[in-house]
């Protein structure tokens, strides 16, 4: 008897510890605590400095920084999409009558998912008026396909994951040269509760 006594809490004891190596920390319970706050210049450059800092020289890091005049002010989210849009571009009738370059977009929208960018895509109807979108995803459509469509017509907005604009950037499929607006949805948590600056491929 005394050994049976002896042996039930070792086994207690291996089943806590057990228990224990199961429940790791995941990524949503540290973003969990995090209160969504609007992206300021410095996440940006903070994100620009980590990247490319390693292998530049100091002149290289001087020129890597970006003045605040280069930035928007961020949505403080009592905006929708696009009356926020329509804050930060005042003049986007005149910009979207003068652009006729192909194979560039004047304003650029990057979210972290395919599915993201479709939801972009229809809360800024408001502001979009006739002009004409781009997805720039890689969900369902070849990169082929839109560096064709990009060569045969004229878009105004882009909307895209990171991923896919760099490649089309690289393949010479889209030029950034006539891109006047830079949008990053910066604030939105994915199902792991991940924004985009959270996401280390990004």
């Amino acid at each position: 008897p005394t050994e049976c006594f002896l042996s039930q809490p070792e086994e207690k004891q291996e089943s806590t510890i057990k228990a224990k190596r199961r429940k790791k920390k995941k990524i949503s319970d540290v973003l969990q605590k995090s209160a969504p706050k609007p992206g300021v210049p410095a996440d940006l450059q903070n994100l620009l400095t980590q990247h490319f800092g390693e292998n530049r020289s100091v002149i290289e890091k001087e020129e890597l920084k970006l003045s605040d005049s280069c930035f928007l002010p961020a949505n403080d989210l009592t905006h929708s999409f696009s009356s926020y849009l329509k804050e930060i571009c005042p003049k986007w009738a005149k910009l979207r009558k003068s652009h006729k370059e192909k194979k560039s977009v004047v304003m650029l929208v990057l979210c972290s998912s395919a599915l993201r960018s479709l939801e972009l895509i229809k809360s800024m109807t408001a502001f979009k008026g006739d002009c004409r979108v781009l997805k720039l995803f890689a969900k369902h459509i070849k990169i082929q396909e839109q560096m064709n469509m990009l060569e045969k017509g004229v878009f105004h907005i882009g909307v895209g994951t990171p991923g896919r604009v760099k490649a089309l950037v690289e393949q010479d499929g889209l030029c950034l040269n006539s891109t006047k607006y830079m949008i990053l949805d910066w604030n939105w948590r994915d199902q792991k509760l991940r924004r985009m600056m959270d996401i280390p491929e990004v």
